[in-house]
């Protein structure tokens, strides 16, 4: 190394007894680590890395030039270091404990609330709702001060999901409830009616404010699931004025929110790609392209077409569905669009080329031409992927 910098040492270096670092040393701002390009290569290679993320993230540091003489730590040094946090909760005992234990109290909260809660009274029921839901709040601070971020999110989802509750007892303790429909909170997820709507709609104002407040990505699934309820209160609504029963107006409606749903995901994607604070570089648009993609793609597979045409353009958008997901490291998009796919080419076996004997060789070919499609990108994977970084922010694992 240069005499410049003499308190930096090469990756790989061991570095004497006396001079490993403290654990809680190798992680002050001013610590710095020596990385080559062969290091990237092989955090690749060990999935450290996602593989379309490593030439942006080497070009931008070769950009900003990362050359410091700050104190570098040895790699060797930091073996018995614990993980860095990772960008979104792993798959593991702990947190299977966690989701499992929460989504059993957001289910006990919504889903499976029994009509013996209705003996409360709605001034009951506001007082119950409210003070859960502060006591949820309290407890997601706390653990969110104590750096266990997933419990606290759950936690802090479970607030949002007694918003409804709340607003719901209190207009009916107000009388402000409009005449009509069911009187049980518990047909809330069950029954479409366009009454819901003022309870959408809080839940929705609440888990925006919350989420900005607490900045913990589980909190927008409640968020995406009340658009969802959503779509088909408003289409309820709309077929109520003018006094029709039409399930492809219903269909259509689906379409365009989830349309609507799926941009507001890539706008928030991007934003959170882009963003510098760690807090905000999280997967906060997993949910929203979870049930945008669910409206959009089940309004599409509603548009049944008489014609051969309609049924390929089907197949095209699904076929492009899945490269979107490719792109966007979506693998929503992918299942969606391979799903569609593959009902288009069991429609084609069986009702157009049923007596055919060509098309199992035809579709043979086509498989095996996907398939050499695939070994094309993966050769190109690196230039592919530094082409679409010029438009796209890097994704966050």
């Amino acid at each position: 190394m240069s005499k410049d910098f003499e308190d930096t040492r090469v990756i790989g270096a061991s570095p004497r007894p006396s001079e490993a670092p403290a654990v809680d040393d190798i992680f002050q701002p001013g610590v710095r680590l020596i990385l080559g390009w062969s290091d990237i290569e092989a955090a690749v290679a060990a999935g450290a890395i996602a593989a379309a993320e490593a030439r942006p993230l080497w070009a931008r540091w070769v950009a900003d030039g990362c050359v410091t003489q700050a104190p570098a730590v040895a790699a060797a040094s930091l073996v018995k270091a614990p993980s860095a946090p990772q960008g979104g909760p792993r798959f593991s005992f702990t947190n299977t404990l966690y989701y499992f234990g929460g989504m059993v109290a957001i289910g006990a909260m919504s889903l499976f609330m029994t009509l013996g809660w209705q003996s409360f009274g709605a001034w009951g029921l506001a007082l119950i709702g409210t003070g859960y839901l502060l006591a949820c709040l309290l407890v997601a601070d706390h653990l969110k001060k104590r750096s266990l971020p997933v419990p606290a999110g759950i936690l802090a989802t479970l607030a949002v999901v007694l918003v409804p509750l709340v607003v719901w007892s209190v207009q009916h303790g107000l009388g402000l409830w409009p005449p009509g429909g069911l009187s049980s909170f518990s047909a809330y997820h069950t029954h479409v009616n366009w009454r819901w709507l003022t309870l959408e709609f809080a839940t929705l104002i609440a888990g925006v404010v919350m989420l900005w407040r607490y900045r913990l990505p589980f909190m927008v699934m409640p968020i995406a699931v009340t658009l969802w309820y959503m779509n088909m209160d408003v289409a309820h609504a709309l077929w109520t004025d003018v006094g029709l029963w039409d399930w492809k107006f219903i269909r259509d409606v689906s379409l365009v929110f989830g349309i609507a749903t799926v941009f507001i995901a890539l706008w928030v994607d991007v934003r959170c790609r882009r963003a510098t604070a760690p807090e905000w570089r999280q997967d906060y648009a997993f949910w929203l392209y979870l049930f945008g993609t669910l409206m959009f793609w089940g309004g599409l597979n509603l548009r049944d077409s008489d014609s051969e045409i309609g049924k390929a353009v089907y197949c095209l958008i699904n076929v492009v569905l899945v490269f979107v997901g490719a792109a966007l490291g979506r693998r929503v998009f992918t299942v969606f669009g391979g799903l569609g796919v593959a009902m288009y080419l069991g429609y084609l076996s069986y009702k157009v080329f049923g007596d055919s004997l060509m098309f199992p060789f035809a579709l043979t070919l086509l498989g095996l031409g996907v398939v050499a499609l695939g070994i094309w990108w993966q050769r190109n994977e690196e230039r592919i992927n530094a082409a679409f970084s010029s438009w796209l922010p890097l994704h966050q694992q």
